[in-house]
């Protein structure tokens, strides 16, 4: 499996690139250490790296030299003022902008402004009823999103964050439209919105950094909870504690002034005449753009190198805070530059704000890691970063989910397999794995030969399919495996158990024929809609298509595509929800169709993926025998279909009569177990589920002298397989129930003689408060009965 949500590979590294879905925020891109940036202080190229390589918050007690600076930073200073006291080669750049924004401006007025149709798309009431289309009169290179606006409803408007273009593009309002199209407007409370609003706050903390610090931007892009700003700052200058409250003033400032984000396309030549100053802008100009050029951002005294889209304004932010500062590397990479980072967070209006405070701290006391701490689930030591020791607890959860999937592989015909942890180097050229994916592997030599541990299972799976002769009668093939996987993730990527280097997950692969791809992508939603619903989770779905480094032929890829669109339709029509393209963001080997599932915090997490690939079977030229007698094949040349031909494109070999190439389907439902874990972890609070949890039951005595039967109790707990603990410790029964509620056994039994002499216990719900003075008193065979089918049905609420 390729992508799972766990470990993502396709990391984009820099503020180039606006992702509707925030990628890591430790970047991998080839070393810069050794380039120079003109006109800049030495000291900015030549900073050893601060030693740590994980964010790490710093402070102060005294006020650093840009706190005092800020004192002269007067609130009516006049823009020609402020660009005064910017360095020389800011005032360079944002000079040569607005000459080459006059002559862009000039372009557009000499050209031709024709009529184009355009649909406004403005969703759905608050019935859920779609809205009609409603058509707007409309000039190219003239008419914009935002002058639209003025014919929607103000309780569609006043959320508007962007726009989206035929539902492929996202589109600045105030950017005029090129083409006939469909226009969408996007809000903030969407994901979408929600980052290019964080994407727009980080060039406004970018332009109260510049201002404070003279510092050099390298990139600030959203996050999930907000956005942050990298930079490398003179003579090794850290930012303190002390210096946030200065920079929100400058960021106030900057919103009342509603500053314009100017959008500019500028070509190569004139990048590196506006960017020669920062050697982080050269290098994504040198390395990561196309010969055309790239778009420029400005705002106030900003200009940065950004693909965009933005707001229209600065005074759409209506609430600004500053979060955290930390040290990082250039791309997470301890051989480059060591930067200073600040992390903020804004909204369009203070109430949101207000919300998302208390969001804060419901996240915290959510957190995985505390919670692990707590209730002594997992941990982590520095001789092996990224690699969880898994505790006893944690491991009770761990296998159950293993249990529930090893359930469900039984009755879905799945066939669980083994496979090595370690493969010589040439299976991963075959596969087109080392080509791709290299520097995400840990590779070593052994006996003078290049290996490398499995990222992934599918390339041993090909050779499990390919071991010996196969029959269409074996076909659909679907191979499980549960084996151990490790993933070079950058140092700085690290994140409890979010994101790790050594991790199992429930990958699946399944071989099928052509024509068996919808149905069993139809049973991969049946299998989701089964394992989530568990949980209490709801999902949506989105296809990612071609990316623009792939591997195979187009033409292979349009019917994979088309395969996919016509299950998540037919999932529709069923009642599956309405699914959304996202185009370009396919493994590079195919398509794939990602499921978001939404937790008890409304955030949104990527787990499971389903992927089609014909790359695989062609590079392993995988075979099985058809129900076709060689009488009946038709001569070479003559393939039957579309996606025949498809498959038969490439450079492995065909296959003969009365043979084809099987369609490889990669498919994970929860993912990584670690990161799996760590969501249920917050989504539940700690709180398990009966059937998941490590501490089902404890049993309690009123007196030492009942010991013996609370004794007896947890053995037969035990002996239906049930989690039992007992405390006959010298603590006073209540302490004793206490340290129960507090450890979240989902259930107490305190027994006393009349108990005892009943055959009975007295039982405490953890989630049911009526129960917490005085239990229920139910006959212990009655309660070993409830409590087994409680864990065989797995039900989600926690009552008998």
């Amino acid at each position: 499996m390729e992508h799972d949500g766990s470990v993502d590979a396709a990391r984009q590294p820099v503020d180039l690139v606006h992702r509707s879905n925030p990628k890591s925020e430790n970047a991998e891109l080839p070393s810069i250490a050794n380039m120079k940036s003109p006109g800049v202080s030495k000291s900015l190229h030549e900073k050893k790296p601060s030693g740590s390589e994980n964010p790490m918050t710093q402070s102060a007690n005294t006020p650093s030299s840009a706190a005092k600076a800020d004192e002269q930073w007067k609130s009516d200073t006049p823009a020609i003022e402020k660009m005064a006291t910017l360095p020389h080669y800011i005032i360079q750049r944002n000079q040569l902008f607005d000459e080459l924004k006059k002559k862009s401006v000039q372009d557009i007025l000499h050209r031709e402004h024709p009529e184009i149709n355009v649909m406004l798309d403005l969703g759905v009431d608050k019935n859920g009823t779609p809205r009609p289309l409603m058509p707007v009169l409309a000039k190219a290179w003239e008419s914009t999103p935002g002058s639209f606006l003025k014919h929607v409803d103000k309780d569609i408007s006043t959320d508007v964050v962007i726009a989206k273009v035929d539902d492929r593009e996202l589109w600045d309002l105030d950017r005029p439209l090129e083409y006939a199209c469909r226009v969408r407007y996007v809000p903030f409370s969407s994901v979408e919105g929600r980052n290019v609003f964080w994407h727009s706050s980080a060039h406004v903390l970018g332009e109260a950094a510049e201002c404070q610090y003279d510092c050099l931007l390298s990139h600030g892009p959203p996050t999930e909870q907000g956005f942050f700003y990298d930079m490398a700052i003179a003579d090794n200058q850290v930012v303190k504690e002390t210096d946030w409250k200065p920079l929100e003033g400058k960021a106030s400032k900057f919103t009342k002034e509603k500053q314009p984000f100017e959008r500019l396309h500028v070509s190569i030549v004139d990048l590196k005449q506006m960017f020669g100053y920062s050697k982080y802008k050269m290098y994504y100009i040198e390395n990561l753009l196309p010969p055309q050029g790239s778009t420029v951002y400005k705002c106030g005294t900003l200009v940065d190198l950004c693909l965009g889209p933005h707001i229209q304004n600065t005074g759409k932010i209506k609430a600004f805070q500053i979060t955290m500062n930390s040290s990082c590397y250039f791309r997470g990479d301890k051989n480059d530059d060591s930067l200073q980072r600040i992390y903020g967070v804004a909204f369009p209006d203070k109430k949101q704000f207000a919300e998302h405070k208390e969001y804060l701290k419901e996240a915290a006391k959510r957190d995985h890691r505390k919670i692990a701490k707590d209730q002594e689930l997992f941990f982590f030591d520095e001789l092996s970063p990224g690699c969880a020791f898994i505790l006893p607890h944690g491991t009770i959860i761990f296998n159950a989910l293993q249990k529930l999937l090893r359930s469900e592989y039984q009755k879905r015909g799945y066939q669980e397999v083994q496979s090595p942890n370690m493969y010589d180097a040439e299976l991963w050229k075959k596969s087109g794995h080392w080509q791709h994916y290299k520097d995400d592997m840990f590779t070593l030599e052994v006996e003078k030969k290049r290996w490398a541990l499995k990222p992934m299972n599918c390339p041993g799976h090909c050779l499990i399919f390919g071991h010996r002769e196969r029959s269409y009668r074996e076909l659909p093939l679907r191979m499980a495996d549960f084996g151990v996987l490790h993933r070079n993730e950058a140092s700085g990527a690290l994140h409890g158990m979010s994101r790790v280097r050594k991790f199992q997950q429930d990958d699946t692969h399944i071989f099928c024929a052509q024509e068996q791809i919808t149905q069993e992508i139809e049973g991969l939603f049946d299998f989701l809609k089964c394992i989530y619903g568990l949980f209490g989770f709801p999902f949506k779905l989105t296809l990612s298509t071609r990316p623009e480094k792939y591997m195979g032929e187009i033409e292979t890829w349009d019917v994979a595509e088309g395969k996919l669109k016509e299950a998540l339709d037919a999932f529709s029509v069923r009642g599956g929800g309405q699914w959304e393209l996202n185009e370009g963001d396919g493994a590079f080997y195919g398509p794939k169709i990602d499921i978001y599932i939404s937790d008890a915090l409304k955030r949104e997490y990527q787990c499971a993926t389903i992927q089609l690939d014909f790359q695989l079977p062609q590079n392993f030229e995988l075979e099985y025998m058809t129900a076709e007698t060689a009488s009946k094949i038709k001569p070479e040349g003559e393939t039957s279909t579309k996606l025949d031909r498809a498959v038969s494109l490439g450079k492995s070999k065909a296959p003969g009569s009365g043979r084809a190439r099987p369609v490889m389907i990669h498919r994970a439902i929860i993912g990584s177990f670690e990161r799996f874990m760590a969501i249920l972890t917050e989504h539940f609070g700690g709180k398990w589920p009966f059937w998941l949890s490590p501490r089902q039951v404890l049993v309690i005595p009123v007196m030492p002298a009942i010991n013996d039967y609370v004794e007896e109790v947890q053995k037969l707990l035990r002996a239906q397989k049930m989690h039992a603990d007992v405390d006959i410790s010298g603590n006073t029964m209540l302490k004793k129930i206490r340290t129960g509620q507090l450890q979240q056994y989902n259930f107490i039994f305190v027994v006393g003689a009349q108990e005892k002499e009943s055959r009975s216990v007295n039982i405490r719900d953890r989630d049911d408060k009526n129960t917490q003075t005085k239990g229920e008193l139910v006959p212990l065979d009655e309660a070993l009965q409830r409590l087994k089918a409680l864990k065989k049905e797995r039900r989600l609420l926690n009552t008998i």
